[in-house]
């Protein structure tokens, strides 16, 4: 009843990942009252948001919305705040957050004699890497892709720490300050709908 008729095809589905078709400042509200209405405490969706926004630095690009909800799951979050929450890894925001953890990992010393970030094409590494796996290219895996990956999943590891702390701090009374105001409103309703039926 309430779907489209004529469903998105893949291309407009990616433009709109991209730039999406009801602009940034709608499609920012949209997402908010999405997370604000998903079922759960403050906590649960305030964690499980954070666990996805922080998946969102690593180098396990594909796999985001797995570990993310895994990860949500493992403590007792929303699984599906998290999946959302993995959308701060976008295409406008990965070529800094691929470029942040690995100067974080080589700074660590995780990339000895490792090329500079600004040398790098992350994205084509990344792609070269998924069909390696599939074709069990072991050569390029080991080779060229591991220089790029392991200094990036050791600077990953304090980036995901930071990082959900940064979201989880100002979500979880933002929530609940958010479904309180939704209650009321409901309520609100509720009452106005008795007090008209009571004076019938």
């Amino acid at each position: 009843m309430f779907k489209r008729r004529d469903k998105p095809g893949i291309h407009e589905r990616a433009r709109d990942f991209i730039w999406p078709s009801l602009g940034w400042k709608r499609s920012t509200r949209y997402l908010v009252h999405r997370i604000g209405r998903l079922p759960g405490t403050s906590y649960s969706i305030a964690a499980g948001f954070a666990c996805g926004a922080a998946i969102s630095f690593t180098p396990f690009v594909g796999l985001h919305f797995v570990f993310g909800g895994l990860c949500a799951w493992l403590i007792r979050a929303n699984v599906m705040a998290a999946i959302i929450g993995t959308t701060v890894g976008n295409p406008w925001t990965l070529p800094f957050i691929w470029t942040l953890i690995y100067n974080l990992g080589v700074w660590m010393g995780a990339g000895n004699n490792s090329a500079s970030a600004s040398e790098l094409d992350f994205a084509m590494i990344f792609s070269s890497s998924m069909d390696a796996m599939l074709t069990f290219d072991m050569a390029y895996l080991f080779e060229t892709a591991w220089p790029v990956l392991w200094p990036m999943f050791i600077g990953g590891v304090p980036a995901f720490a930071v990082v959900w702390v940064l979201f989880f701090i100002p979500l979880r009374p933002f929530i609940r300050n958010y479904q309180s105001k939704r209650r009321k409103r409901v309520m609100n309703r509720i009452n106005k709908v008795k007090n008209q039926e009571s004076g019938q």
